[in-house]
């Protein structure tokens, strides 16, 4: 037996276990059907609880007593054989409302019918109910309330659910994302699991008790039942549960705040993520007057009608194009399929730094994520905040953002945006970035702009990792009900970031110290290999483009590579001003020397291609597939055939080499792709060649090497990026299997420019040998598989803390080395600063925010005292509650406070010593 393992321990006791349990189903001892304790004549101790602490057997009459304040309990009765389950109306007991439990009514009501169904969290109970009628009762779904139940209807009620059942279910619906049907069927069989006891079915009237109650608890923690307006007086986003770390002007950002110099006044920016999630749809079912939503407006969502009447208006506009690449989210967005639904899903916008849900920032989508949908949501946020720096991050803001200000001027006057004396900057998220061309890469990236610190802007991709949980079963589900039930999940979604927030950005803070400390000193180690002069010129430079993003960019590599493209242009030049000089080399009516190399790369290129397919095709081949690659073979050897014949012209030693190998036994007829070309480089130094062919040849190499290390940076990034977002995106089977298959496809792509790559070396140095020249070795080194790997992913770290495969700082010009090698040192140097900058961004931001936190909850603990008094009441007992729910809002604040105070205790007290200096560039940071 091992100690250490209770499951085994157990596994001894195990039938020792399902003993007692047995003896249970029995009454115990002989003598408990004898007497009853309560001393009765004749009171046969019969029943038993099941819900109760303990297996006494008691007469009716104990039970019954036992149970006034119980009435919700199992009771199981011994029928001789066996325990029955029987109720407590059957064996007499009745539930007086209105009064203390035992105490008689002298005017007492049953219930229409002395039918009530109550649903608890012990199953679905039938219970003999009466209401109070005295004169001073209540009405009576207020003396529902008052006991504690929660009644389906206003008038004559005849089902209620504890508020303790309502209570599991809220939560449960957050954290497991239950539904409620599958919630409701649960307790129906906790009632009886045999299907031999009819249950009443309470499901719809269950449904609408817990969106009622949902509204309500959104109400009552937003302080709406302290307003002495009543709950009509409730604004527009009235019912939020708001960021305390995001900066709000008059409360958690100092005074004078807009006159800060702007090295100070960007720790003042709001940042907001723009998203969309097409897995948020709605059916075609009900309509806004059948389900109308209760706080429309009020929350997260915006309000429907004017939302509604805005697109309505605008409904005819044409989209504009993708000039990025084919942004299926703006092409498609006209023609999204909407067929039986009335919603295609939601926009959002979200606080980019913390990840919470932002008050009137929902929308649905009716077809597709166009910019009218979004552009609404956005300005909704925008004008709810009086702040004058916005870093809006959006996965198509390249597009979005062309147009977006003469877009505002169509909106309604109440979400038109003053841009005067606001900046307003805008990104693309940082995973999604890698997917756009080069110069949005450049000019939308978090990592190149200063003052954003490690700002991703994926929040809103975490926050529908939560909520998507819940689309099967809001689909369904009519306008209003649906708003209300994501209304609901956002706000708690907030609570709980809320809740975590000392844990986060303590765990934050100590990795951006940790990691500013060693990007500050990396940055000075490589700095000191520097020259002095030209690290002041890089630093100018690097500044001036920081000020203006007109300049030069830093961060682009400005040496030129010679490709294969380039190198036959030249060569075409060449000869045409040879041609204009009289002076005639080619030997072929149409093809000239150049071109007679070039397409010789070109079919050895070819046939690499085809013996890689030939060897990666199944070994059960379809007709289909050998139809395929028997036509590609046939379609190389006529080419083959037809260079062969213009290569004897320009090299008429081959004629001799070939008849040779005609009567060897070697194989290499027998299929195009072992056909060998016999280029300069592959023959011996003893085969004459003319020079200007080897050199050619040279050129044409030199420059298929360089295209060739190209191809392998492009596969291996493309490589990295699918299995990140395999990692981070792809679950289930299905899905896993076919990014599986990309990854695999992209894998051989990977291979495929390895053996190009290095095919082409080594006739490079065939070729130099025979040339005299050797400089080149320096350049193109042997490719090994552990060099094809990523920038900054060496020991799986990023930018800034790795070595540098030399891949990556291959300089990219044909003789000037020196300047490419400089050209590469200058883009690290800007890279390493620019990291630097942004975790010693993190931290400072880090620190202000801890900062804003801690005073946010002290104007929320005043404005709950505030509450406590402002509304009026005629009767003690409603003040008091109002008073005590305050005094508890408070006191929540306050044990928030003096947790995160003491988790981040001397932290704050230590910033100023601690913060580093961000005087600094722009960055490019580690590749997320």
């Amino acid at each position: 037996m091992n100690p250490d393992n209770p499951l085994l321990q157990w596994l001894h006791e195990h039938s020792a276990f399902l003993d007692e349990l047995l003896r249970l189903e029995g009454h115990g001892n002989k003598g408990a059907l004898l007497n009853c304790r309560c001393g009765t004549d004749n009171a046969i101790p019969l029943y038993r609880c099941r819900d109760c602490f303990g297996v006494e057997m008691v007469c009716q009459a104990c039970v019954i007593r036992r149970h006034l304040s119980n009435p919700l309990h199992h009771i199981d009765m011994w029928n001789g054989k066996f325990f029955q389950s029987v109720t407590l109306k059957t064996l007499g007991l009745r539930v007086q409302l209105g009064h203390m439990p035992g105490e008689r009514c002298y005017n007492a009501q049953p219930v229409s019918c002395d039918e009530f169904t109550v649903i608890g969290a012990h199953g679905i109970h039938d219970v003999a109910v009466d209401f109070c009628r005295c004169e001073t009762a209540q009405i009576c779904y207020k003396q529902l309330l008052r006991v504690r139940w929660f009644p389906a209807t206003t008038t004559d009620p005849q089902t209620a659910a504890t508020f303790s059942i309502l209570e599991l279910f809220h939560l449960l619906s957050f954290e497991s994302k239950v539904s409620s049907y599958e919630f409701y069927h649960s307790l129906a069989r906790r009632s009886d699991n045999t299907g031999t006891l009819p249950i009443k079915d309470r499901y719809s009237e269950f449904m609408r008790m817990m969106r009622e109650w949902r509204h309500i608890m959104q109400l009552m923690r937003t302080g709406r039942g302290h307003d002495p307006k009543g709950i009509e007086a409730t604004p527009d986003r009235g019912c939020v549960v708001p960021c305390p770390a995001c900066p709000h002007p008059g409360i958690n950002i100092p005074d004078g705040w807009e006159d800060s110099p702007p090295d100070i006044r960007w720790r003042y920016a709001l940042f907001l993520a723009i998203d969309a999630n097409v897995r948020l749809k709605r059916k075609a079912v009900s309509s806004d007057d059948r389900d109308p939503s209760l706080n429309s407006g009020w929350a997260y969502f915006v309000e429907e009608d004017a939302y509604k009447k805005f697109q309505s208006e605008r409904s005819t506009e044409r989209q504009e194009r993708s000039t990025c690449v084919s942004h299926n989210t703006v092409n498609t967005a006209d023609t999204k399929a909407s067929q039986g639904l009335a919603a295609t899903g939601v926009g959002s916008v979200v606080c980019a730094r913390h990840e919470m849900r932002l008050p009137n920032s929902v929308g649905d989508l009716q077809k597709g994520e166009k910019y009218i949908n979004m552009d609404y949501l956005v300005f909704s946020v925008l004008v709810s905040f009086g702040l004058a720096v916005f870093n809006l991050s959006y996965d198509i803001a390249c597009q979005w953002h062309k147009k977006l200000w003469s877009r505002n001027t169509t909106m309604p006057q109440r979400l038109q945006f003053n841009r005067e004396n606001k900046t307003v900057r805008f990104f693309v998220p940082k995973f999604h970035l890698k997917a756009h061309i080069q110069a949005c890469q450049m000019t939308f990236s978090f990592n190149f702009s200063k003052w954003v610190g490690r700002t991703d802007g994926e929040a809103p991709e975490r926050g529908w990792a939560d909520i998507n949980r819940v689309a099967t079963s809001t689909r369904e589900m009519g306008p209003g009900n649906r708003h209300d039930t994501l209304d609901d999940h956002f706000g708690d979604w907030n609570w709980k970031k809320t809740t975590m927030l000392g844990h986060t950005l303590l765990h934050k803070l100590k990795e951006a110290a940790a990691a500013a400390r060693a990007h500050r000193e990396e940055l000075a180690e490589l700095e000191d290999a520097i020259d002095t002069s030209t690290l002041a010129l890089w630093r100018v430079d690097v500044e001036a483009w920081e000020e203006d993003n007109t300049n030069a960019n830093p961060f682009e590599s400005r040496v030129v590579s010679m490709t294969q493209a380039m190198v036959h242009l030249e060569f075409a030049e060449c000869e045409r001003r040879d041609l204009q000089d009289g002076i005639d080399s080619s030997l072929h009516a149409e093809i000239l020397p150049s071109m007679l190399i070039a397409n010789g790369l070109e079919l050895e290129d070819q046939q690499r291609r085809l013996c890689a397919d030939r060897k990666t095709s199944s070994q059960n081949p379809t007709d289909n597939q050998k139809a395929k690659i028997k036509t590609r073979s046939n379609v190389l050897q006529c080419k083959l055939d037809a260079w062969i014949q213009v290569q004897t012209l320009y090299m008429p030693a081959i004629a001799s080499l070939r008849l040779r190998a005609q009567h060897d036994d070697s194989p290499q007829h027998k299929m195009p792709e072992d056909f060998v070309l016999l280029l300069p480089s592959q023959l011996n130094t003893t085969t004459p060649c003319d020079p200007s062919l080897c050199q050619i040849k040279w050129q044409l190499r030199y420059a298929q090497v360089d295209d060739a290390l190209n191809d392998v940076h492009q596969n291996v990034c493309l490589h990295a990026h699918l299995n990140t977002f395999k990692t981070l995106h792809v679950h289930g089977q299905r899905a896993s299997t076919r990014a599986r298959s990309a990854l695999d496809l992209t894998e051989a792509k990977k291979c495929a420019s390895r053996l190009k790559y290095e095919a082409a070396r080594v006739a490079l140095d065939k070729l130099g040998d025979h040339l005299g020249m050797v400089g080149f070795r320096d350049i193109f080194r042997p490719l090994n598989v552990s060099d094809m790997r990523p920038m900054g992913d060496a020991v799986g770290q990023s930018e800034g803390r790795r070595d540098i495969p030399w891949i990556w700082k291959a300089p990219g010009v044909l003789q000037n080395n020196d300047a490419g090698l400089q050209d590469c040192l200058r883009v690290e140097w800007c890279k390493a600063r620019a990291q630097a900058s942004r975790w010693s961004e993190e931290f400072s931001l880090l620190i202000e925010e801890m900062q804003r936190v801690l005073v946010f909850f002290r104007w929320e603990m005043t404005q709950w005292n505030e509450r406590s008094i402002t509304r009026s009441f005629t009767k003690d007992a409603d003040r008091e509650g109002s008073i005590a729910y305050a005094e508890r809002q408070v006191s929540v604040r306050e044990g928030l406070v003096a947790r995160f105070s003491t988790l981040w205790s001397g932290t704050l007290s230590a910033a100023d010593d601690q913060t580093p200096s961000l005087k600094g560039p722009p960055l490019q940071c580690d590749d997320e």
